[in-house]
This record gives C-alpha cells, structure tokens and sequence, in this order.
C-alpha cells in the first residue's frame, strides 16, 4: 500500500475518534490511537509526519472578460450577482484554488478580485483588486480567513460548500475545479 494511502487511512482514523465514533479495534483513547496507528504504519513512522503548508507561487491573469464569466449561485439574500472567471481558476500544487471573482450591483457597479480558497482549512484569501484598466492593485492586507457562511461573505460560502470543497469531495485539478463552476459539485450535500 502507498504511504499516501496509509497516512490518508491514519487520518480519517484519528478524525473517527475525535468524533467519538467507534472503530472496530474500539480505540477509545491515545493508547489505543497509537496501536492504530502502529498496526496501519508499523514502524513507518515517517508516513504520519505531519508536514508544514507551503503556498505555491501564483500569478496575476488576465482581466476577466465578460465571454469567460460562469454566473455562481449564492442565494437569494443578495442583489448582487456574481461570477468567475472560468480561465482565471487554477488549483495549485498547494491545494489551492484560485479565481478571479466578479460580483456585478443592481446598479451595474464591479468589484473584481483574484482570490484564492483553501479546502483543507476552509479558509480564503483576496491577493489582488482588478482596476477599470484591466490592471491590478495587490490587496494590503492579504492574510487568509476562515470562511464564513453570513449575509456578507455568502458567496465564499457558497464556493466552499457547492462548487470547490464540498464535504462530499473536494475538487482536485484545475480541470475540475472549472467544470463545477457550470454544473455545482456533484458530491454537494443538500442542506
């Protein structure tokens, strides 16, 4: 079996029992999570080490254009309509899904961004504003931030639990990433 394999097993072993929910060795505590653990890798220890995140270096698209935009779906608590660019959106060596966002006013005002949106952690990140010339302005404070699911930030929400890192099965390509921009994520749990 592949290490990748033995470590993804380990996880979703050590996930079961902080959700408390029964293994069949019955694992009930850290005694028991280490002769799980020893019985998947032996003494492979190496194969269960966790590594730190590195973000991959990215680089500014293009300005969208209107022909390349995919309309998302966010709900009905906002006028404001939004959409990707669907050539912007590149998943990353480091989990990353990147996009270019442009949310359109009622009135017909555009904001447009290049962000970035983290599965593993649930977290986004705004890299840079588009300008009027096609241009863009790196964004000052560019941290990542969990994603939350209000009024305000529903359309992150919604890419998050529809689109691209749905409970079900997150995207794992570009190629994948783009297709559920026309069709939602298949594997989207209904709420």
């Amino acid at each position: 079996m592949r290490s990748d394999s033995l470590a993804g097993m380990l996880r979703r072993a050590m996930l079961a029992l902080l959700l408390g929910i029964s293994l069949p060795s019955q694992a009930k505590g850290p005694e028991d999570l280490e002769l799980l653990k020893k019985s998947i890798l032996g003494d492979r220890e190496d194969a269960f080490e966790q590594r730190d995140w590195v973000e991959s270096e990215y680089q500014l698209p293009p300005a969208p254009v209107d022909a390349n935009l995919v309309p998302i779906q966010v709900g009905s608590l906002t006028e404001n309509r939004f959409a990707i660019d669907e050539q912007s959106v590149t998943y990353g060596a480091d989990g990353v899904v990147r996009y270019t966002l442009v949310v359109t006013s009622p009135g017909g005002a555009r904001n447009v961004t290049y962000e970035g949106m983290r599965c593993e952690t649930a977290e986004k990140r705004i890299y840079a504003f588009g300008r009027r010339d096609g241009s863009w302005s790196k964004a000052r404070k560019s941290d990542w931030g969990r994603i939350a699911d209000n009024t305000l930030n529903r359309h992150h929400a919604a890419l998050f639990q529809d689109y691209f890192c749905t409970s079900g099965g997150s995207v794992g390509s570009t190629e994948s990433a783009r297709r559920v921009l026309s069709t939602g994520n298949p594997a989207a749990i209904a709420r």
